[in-house]
């Protein structure tokens, strides 16, 4: 099984640079929800991400009405989690990191796939992780199937900082490679001032192969706003 797991990090490393090098369109809704299952909040933010002409990858934001969330707020760990969490990839550069642990075979709609759970062996300070299962597809050797949260939470005199157990799904583009195209969190955020249901939808969409020489770089992330209970 190690030879598996070999196998499908190194796939994952080279989607991982191939992913680099497509533009797409994410779509971000957060919500709370009541008691009662009514929407009270919402934060929502479409961005493009895209290409300058001097070849950095860099994301625009396109559509980005007032945020009506009360009781929670996007933290820059956040931010981080929807760029590298949410659409979990896991390298041959990222696996010593991580315990993985063969758990069998499952169907995701009509491919074979094996699962595996993953946790982070330890936590360095000011990192992020995933921990949780992943599907992977026992033909093209990628994930195309993850369920779990981003870790640790985060707990200190200056507030609290909770993360939502998640789904993403994967769709074959191009004929090669399983890009994340979906994720979706219906989760209870229990802080120590009361709890917070919560609703999360990313869509990825429109995927381009960028087809130019330039080198790549990587340009300033969008700032965010810390999270509050």
């Amino acid at each position: 099984m190690q030879e598996i797991i070999q196998r499908f990090a190194a796939r994952e490393s080279e989607f991982k640079r191939a992913r680099e090098n497509y533009t797409y369109r994410q779509v971000v809704k957060v919500q709370e929800v009541s008691t009662g299952g009514d929407v009270t909040g919402t934060h929502q933010i479409d961005s493009d991400i895209i290409f300058s002409s001097g070849g950095k990858r860099t994301e625009r934001v396109v559509y980005a009405p007032l945020s009506t969330l009360r009781r929670i707020s996007l933290s820059p760990e956040d931010e981080r989690d929807l760029r590298g969490i949410q659409p979990f990839v896991l390298t041959t550069e990222d696996l010593p990191k991580y315990d993985v642990r063969y758990q069998g075979r499952q169907k995701v709609d009509d491919l074979d796939a094996y699962v595996f759970m993953i946790s982070p062996k330890r936590y360095e300070k000011g990192e992020r992780y995933f921990e949780g299962q992943v599907w992977v597809d026992d033909r093209d050797f990628q994930i195309v199937k993850s369920f779990g949260k981003a870790v640790p939470d985060i707990r200190s005199k200056n507030g609290e900082n909770l993360f939502p157990r998640f789904e993403t799904y994967r769709q074959q583009i191009d004929g090669k490679y399983w890009f994340p195209v979906w994720t979706g969190a219906d989760d209870t955020l229990h802080f120590s001032t009361g709890s917070v249901r919560m609703r999360m939808i990313v869509r990825y969409e429109n995927y381009k192969q960028f087809r130019s020489e330039i080198n790549i770089k990587y340009g300033d992330e969008v700032p965010a706003t810390p999270s509050t209970p």
